[in-house]
């Protein structure tokens, strides 16, 4: 069960990269619920065992693209994020002072706590991309213009599986011209 939740999240995560075309160096933002996994309702049922396959699945595919992975906290937290202190001081984000537990920040958020070489929480992130595993609503952490996208994985485990990613504001009106690929 849980080899099948890594590989969905995997292929989940593999597609959204595929289709965002974000930048080396750049910032997904993953939101996921391991109770909304196994079948219970949001914040019900955390299972740390689920949200450590997620985690498995996706980290190899985010490090060898040079992605950075930001792990939203559940609203007990707040909704703060867990992300390498690196990308906190590249982006500009100052860190908050909590270690997430899996019922204070979820089972995700803990998971990815304990995969980084150097996690630390912060309030806000602008990402690229983000995967959202279990409706967790993980818009507020998009940059502002977010598209959706329409994965062929449409569950990870029992969860319902959103996508985004996001481009540039297009601005100018009638006379103006933009890029092909935005």
């Amino acid at each position: 069960m849980y080899e099948d939740i890594k590989e969905q999240a995997a292929s989940a995560m593999r597609e959204l990269l595929d289709a965002a075309c974000v930048p080396a160096g750049g910032l997904v933002v993953v939101g996921c619920s391991s109770s909304e996994i196994m079948g219970a309702k949001i914040g019900k049922g955390s299972t740390p065992e689920a949200a450590e396959a997620v985690i498995e699945g996706i980290m190899p595919l985010l490090k060898e693209r040079g992605l950075y992975l930001a792990a939203q906290c559940c609203e007990h937290l707040n909704r703060a994020l867990i992300i390498e202190r690196e990308a906190a001081e590249k982006f500009g984000y100052d860190p908050v002072c909590v270690i997430p537990q899996p019922k204070a920040g979820g089972s995700f958020a803990t998971a990815a706590w304990k995969h980084m070489a150097d996690p630390v929480a912060v309030e806000h992130v602008r990402a690229h991309a983000g995967l959202d595993i279990g409706c967790t609503m993980i818009g507020m952490h998009l940059r502002e213009v977010a598209v959706p996208l329409r994965l062929s994985v449409k569950k990870v485990g029992e969860a319902a599986v959103n996508a985004a990613r996001t481009r540039p504001k297009l601005i100018g009106g009638a006379r103006a011209v933009y890029p092909e690929k935005v």
